[in-house]
């Protein structure tokens, strides 16, 4: 008799009692067909001579056979109703292993989802505690600033800012670097003056000439003279009336990018930058501040004291490494 297996971690007993009923079925069915040919096969004779004693086994044999072949048959089906019943718990088994991993995925994905939330909730009690505290450090600077005394803000007065066009005494200075330093522009244009008559047969023969006069207070000039032909319209024609000789370009050059003073030491008793505005004339000179990047601190501090001391000033700001520079093509300075 064939049947299917199942072994399954869950019921070893069982498989074995099965095997044994299997093969105790096998061992009876066998013997009671060796039975059924032996008596197939024994002879008529036999049988009729047989002694009643004989007969009497053999009638107790056949009911034997018979009583075996209806316990095999119960056997039969016990053991086929004990294998279907296996297999049914096997299937069973089956559907509670699938049910039991179905579960265990639901409760990961619950405990992930879990985990999640708690994360978000302790997000927003993180968020929630630093908007308490920021709330919290509000108040207490409303409080202060509540309580506080009021701060007296002084103003700061100064001229009308109605700027007018330079055309008296001029100051020059230079603001670089967190200091001031003059530039004696008036003393290196008269040098230069001075200095033209030596210079007239190079710009008679050049159209454009340069070169540098000093130094005189730590700064040289390094100007640029050009030849211009005077034209006028005649009846005629264009005629040539006359040929000048004019200033294209003077730059005033530092020989240091180091200021002579300090904000600090020029504001200060006894300092060069008093002493040049005690040779000046309040209300007469002004002062002209050339200023680079950086230095607009500088230039307000300078200009308040200036203001104090009764002296217009012009503001001249420059790009970064430009030179002071002066040209007939350029602007005056505007003071206020």
């Amino acid at each position: 008799m064939s049947r299917n297996r199942h072994e399954t971690g869950d019921t070893p007993g069982q498989d074995s009692f099965l095997d044994i009923l299997a093969n105790i079925t096998g061992i009876l069915i066998i013997l009671v067909m060796v039975m059924g040919v032996r008596a197939g096969r024994a002879p008529l004779d036999t049988v009729a001579e047989a002694s009643p004693e004989d007969q009497q086994q053999l009638h107790n044999a056949l009911a034997a056979e018979q009583s075996l072949r209806e316990e095999v048959l119960e056997m039969s089906n016990e053991a086929a109703r004990l294998e279907q019943e296996a297999l049914a718990r096997g299937k069973y088994r089956h559907v509670l292993a699938a049910t039991k991993i179905e579960m265990e995925q639901a409760l990961a994905d619950r405990r992930k989802q879990l985990d999640a939330d708690r994360q978000a909730a302790f997000d927003l009690q993180q968020k929630l505690s630093e908007a308490q505290g920021t709330l919290d450090t509000l108040n207490r600077q409303r409080a202060a600033a509540e309580t506080a005394e009021p701060e007296t803000v002084v103003i700061e007065s100064y001229p009308t800012p109605i700027s007018r066009t330079v055309h008296g005494d001029e100051a020059h200075f230079q603001i670089r670097n967190g200091g001031v330093t003059r530039v004696p522009m008036k003393a290196l244009l008269d040098r230069l003056e001075g200095e033209l008559e030596q210079k007239k047969e190079r710009l008679r023969d050049s159209a454009v000439y340069t070169d540098t006069v000093g130094p005189i207070g730590g700064f040289r000039m390094r100007y640029t003279f050009r030849r211009r032909e005077i034209r006028q319209e005649t009846g005629y024609g264009v005629a040539h009336v006359a040929t000048v000789v004019e200033l294209a370009l003077a730059e005033f050059l530092p020989l240091s990018d180091d200021p002579a003073e300090s904000i600090d030491e020029a504001l200060g008793a006894g300092s060069e930058f008093r002493s040049v505005l005690s040779q000046l004339r309040p209300g007469r000179t002004t002062v002209t501040l050339w200023i680079y990047p950086h230095e607009f601190d500088a230039f307000r501090r300078l200009r308040k004291e200036l203001y104090h001391l009764g002296f217009a000033v012009a503001a001249r700001p420059l790009p970064r490494d430009v030179p002071i520079s002066a040209s007939p093509d350029g602007t005056r300075s505007a003071a206020q």
